[in-house]
């Protein structure tokens, strides 16, 4: 459907895959992060002989790894950015030998990392040290999928494609969707409360996950799980679980309330000529395509060149200082056609679009969301050195830092660029070196998070704290809080050894 002279391209391949990282050498094994950080270890008991021909009893030997080369695979994140030293990794395969390993670990004072997927994205996924590895991959059974309510019951090691799979054959869809779905798993996305594509059309997950179940540092086994949306019967306590990142219990199980599955889903990648044009076409946007709007998201031109310039890709539009996506879910593709047809006239006729495209067949939308997805990878994979951030900004100055950036840190930077969920308000900034070096990190960090602090952000939208970002906790927490949530881990974890090092600040 012709919108203006110029504005359907053809374009045929498949959708990519979003990553986003803190070193681009991504086949380079790094060196131990307890090396590289200088951080001291806690207190913790060494594994030893006798320790794993215990936890061979209680899995069986099958479970328990201890081969160097597949210990490397668990030991490093997919970004290789972090690398611990643990000498084991457990695999139960259910909750009740997740909590036997958790009683005998808090009686021995055994430190443990739990892993999922191992596609996160601040350090939280892997040991600092030798601490034990406890791998979800087995816990992947989905429970249940009730159509009539939508709620989905799950173990915490169900990769979220497949979880999302399962829901489409019942007419509903997950409310999160990622680049990384077809790797990582349900419990890592709600034990970091990942965000994802579609916030603005489903919310968060402290608002889709009813209920869960963890094993917490004793092997006590929590049920905190529900099938109602409303339920006010004393403390929320789930929500203690969705963001802590493994540090206040393990998730074990989760129920999901799933919405139906739209029927018609169409896709605008548009041309603006600057930051002020996309906020009025965000609010335009709104407006006019009110319910249907299910993603609303931001690059500048050096995001998009990134993507074209290492991975070839053709442009669905020209050359403009500023793009969106927006996507639209709804049950009658033509209705929403129709509308999404007038919103780019709308906003061509205004100035604020200089050109775009507008389709509902899948695999030009597909193509459509590689020049957005296809940009985070380019930068973290083959742009040199880039550190990346996840920061929640107010929408007026979502875009502030960007500039800011690039008269800090050029010459020296060869890219800087930004781009993310403008819906939501998480722009995800990238700063470009050609190496690492100490001059390139003191010009960056942490001037990013005194920034974001001025501004009265927050410096982790969707990707949390891990071992990276928790020293720069009290830039978004003031003592209070963070005193707060020392008190509540120590409470629940007296010994420390859920995930150490990791969300809480060292010192």
């Amino acid at each position: 459907m012709l919108l203006k002279s110029s504005l359907i391209r053809a374009v045929s391949q498949t959708k990519g895959v979003i990553t986003r990282g803190y070193k681009a050498k991504a086949k380079k094994i790094p060196e131990f992060t307890q090396d590289r950080y200088q951080v001291s270890r806690k207190s913790f008991a060494a594994v030893t002989d006798s320790d794993v021909s215990q936890f061979e009893k209680t899995i069986g030997s099958k479970y328990v790894v201890t081969d160097s080369e597949e210990l490397l695979t668990h030991n490093v994140d997919f970004l290789k950015a972090v690398r611990g030293n643990s000498k084991v990794v457990l695999k139960p395969g259910s909750t009740e030998e997740l909590s036997q390993i958790m009683k005998y670990c808090y009686e021995k004072n055994l430190a443990v990392c739990p892993q999922g997927g191992n596609t996160g994205l601040v350090g939280g996924s892997v040991p600092v040290f030798d601490e034990i590895v406890i791998s979800l991959n087995r816990m992947n059974k989905i429970h249940s999928i009730d159509e009539m309510t939508g709620i989905a019951v799950a173990d915490s090691g169900v990769i979220l494609e497949n979880l999302e799979k399962s829901a489409n054959e019942h007419g509903l869809v997950v409310p999160l969707d990622l680049g990384a779905k077809a790797s990582c798993h349900i419990g890592g996305n709600v034990s970091t409360n990942a965000g994802g594509l579609r916030v603005i059309r489903y919310g968060s997950l402290h608002g889709s996950v009813l209920g869960v179940e963890s094993v917490l540092a004793n092997g006590t086994v929590l049920d905190l799980m529900s099938n109602f949306k409303k339920d006010n019967t004393g403390y929320h306590l789930k929500h203690m679980f969705i963001g802590s990142e493994g540090t206040l219990g393990i998730i074990s199980k989760l129920a999901i309330l799933c919405p139906p599955a739209p029927r018609a889903f169409h896709v605008a990648f548009v041309g603006l000529p600057s930051f002020d044009a996309v906020l009025q076409t965000y609010l335009s946007a709104k407006r006019q395509l009110g319910e249907i709007l299910s993603s609303c998201e931001m690059m500048d031109k050096d995001a998009l060149a990134a993507a074209i310039q290492h991975f070839g890709l053709k442009p669905p539009i020209g050359d403009f200082p500023f793009y969106m996506l927006l996507e639209t879910s709804g049950s009658n593709g033509d209705h929403d056609m129709e509308k999404f047809t007038s919103f780019v006239d709308h906003g061509m006729e205004t100035g604020n679009i200089l050109d775009g495209v507008v389709t509902g067949e899948p695999s030009k939308i597909n193509e459509i969301w590689k020049c957005r997805e296809l940009s985070a990878m380019a930068i973290v994979s083959r742009d040199g050195f880039s550190f990346n951030y996840d920061f929640s900004l107010p929408l007026r100055q979502f875009y502030e830092m960007v500039p800011v950036m690039k008269e800090r840190c050029q010459p020296l930077a060869h890219r800087v660029c930004g781009f993310g969920h403008l819906g939501d308000c998480n722009l995800h900034l990238s700063v470009c070196f050609p190496e690492y070096s100490q001059e390139a990190y003191d010009l960056v960090e942490p001037f990013v998070y005194e920034y974001v602090s001025k501004l009265k952000g927050s410096f982790s939208s969707e990707h949390g704290l891990g071992f990276f970002k928790s020293k720069y906790l009290h830039y978004s927490k003031n003592n209070e809080a963070i005193s707060l949530m020392k008190d509540v881990k120590n409470l629940m974890d007296p010994k420390g050894i859920l995930n150490p090092y990791k969300v809480l600040p060292l010192k």
